[in-house]
């Protein structure tokens, strides 16, 4: 039985489909599903035995038998059958037993996703019977829009959003990305230079739990005045094979990731600079607006106000802009469905 073929009853969805967690947003409802894009499968049946938070405890902890994975990657699908099984699970939770083929569905995709990439979202909803149905946004799109920005309207804004896997920076103006940027350096390779520092400089390895730990709890962009002092991590030794607790420092943390987080820093310098005079001096007015998981980092909204000369906020909400976006064009479909699109 395909992915959606349990379902009968039509109803809107909008997906934000991320390297890092998966949001369902339904019209009337507002969002009915925000749990992480994880999904443990048993190696002997094939089957999903957990997905979103529940498999996400199983991350490093699992038997033998048991796999537990992300089946995306930098803001895309890259196991199509593990994705649709994630799907599939997450759809029930929210529809229970009804059917899709008269629902339209909305999912949010990186500005620069490549057709083999959009081809493998739709091979995950093919076996729906709703793929006429099926549209894509552009992720700073429907950030932009879920964050309040006036994407309507003849003034330029930009709109920055981070989330596991991808940046996406964009310039818009009359509900269109004038131009943009699309980088695969996001929230994961953040977590993976906490992990690569505490490996070359402590002989630590840690799981991404823990990596992801000492980011939120700890980690910054830039120095604050009320920033924690450091954190204990537990990790194995790669020497001696045993368990190891190290003290890691705030400023540690902070130049461990400097040179990944200049990389976004980098590609909203590229960008402003190729943006129109006009839309600049709108954007010089307006500010910079910083969406996705990524934008939660201590301090990063400071660091990038320092390295361009302009003010730079944090959305309201920023981990759920994407899917908010994705909610209001299905509910404005006439209005915003002209322009801010894409089949």
């Amino acid at each position: 039985m395909g992915l959606f073929e349990l379902f009968s009853e039509s109803q809107d969805m909008g997906i934000d489909l991320g390297t890092a967690n998966t949001l369902i947003y339904m019209p009337g409802k507002d969002i009915v599903l925000d749990e992480p894009s994880v999904i443990a499968i048993d190696e002997q049946t094939k089957e999903a035995i957990a997905v979103g938070k529940e498999a996400q405890r199983m991350l490093g902890r699992t038997p033998k038998n048991v796999r537990t994975i992300r089946p995306l990657k930098d803001g895309v699908i890259t196991d199509v059958k593990e994705t649709e099984m994630m799907l599939k699970e997450f759809i029930k939770k929210v529809r229970g037993n009804s059917n899709l083929t008269r629902s339209r569905i909305i999912i949010g995709v990186p500005s620069g996703i490549t057709s083999v990439e959009r081809r493998a979202i739709e091979e995950a909803m093919e076996t729906s019977g709703a793929i006429d149905n099926i549209e894509f946004i552009d992720e700073p799109v429907a950030a932009a829009i879920g964050a309040g920005l006036p994407v309507d309207e003849p003034v330029g804004s930009m709109i920055v959003d981070i989330g596991g896997g991808t940046t996406d920076v964009a310039v818009l103006s009359l509900q269109g990305i004038v131009l943009s940027d699309s980088v695969r350096i996001a929230g994961d390779e953040i977590t993976e230079s906490i992990k690569r520092h505490l490996k070359r400089n402590y002989n630590v390895i840690v799981g991404e739990r823990s990596a992801e730990q000492l980011k939120t709890e700890i980690g910054s962009a830039y120095p604050m005045d009320d920033e924690p002092q450091g954190m204990e991590i537990r990790g194995l030794n790669v020497v001696s094979g045993l368990p190891k607790t190290v003290n890691i420092t705030t400023v540690e943390i902070r130049e461990c990731i400097a040179d990944t987080v200049g990389l976004i820093v980098d590609a909203i310098k590229k960008t402003l600079e190729q943006t129109p005079p006009e839309l600049a001096g709108d954007i010089i007015d307006r500010g910079i607006m910083l969406a996705g998981g990524g934008a939660l980092l201590r301090g990063l909204d400071s660091l990038i106000a320092n390295e361009t000369g302009i003010i730079t906020h944090v959305a309201p909400n920023p981990l759920r802009c994407v899917v908010y976006g994705t909610g209001k064009v299905l509910e404005e479909y006439e209005r915003l469905n002209r322009s801010s699109r894409k089949k």
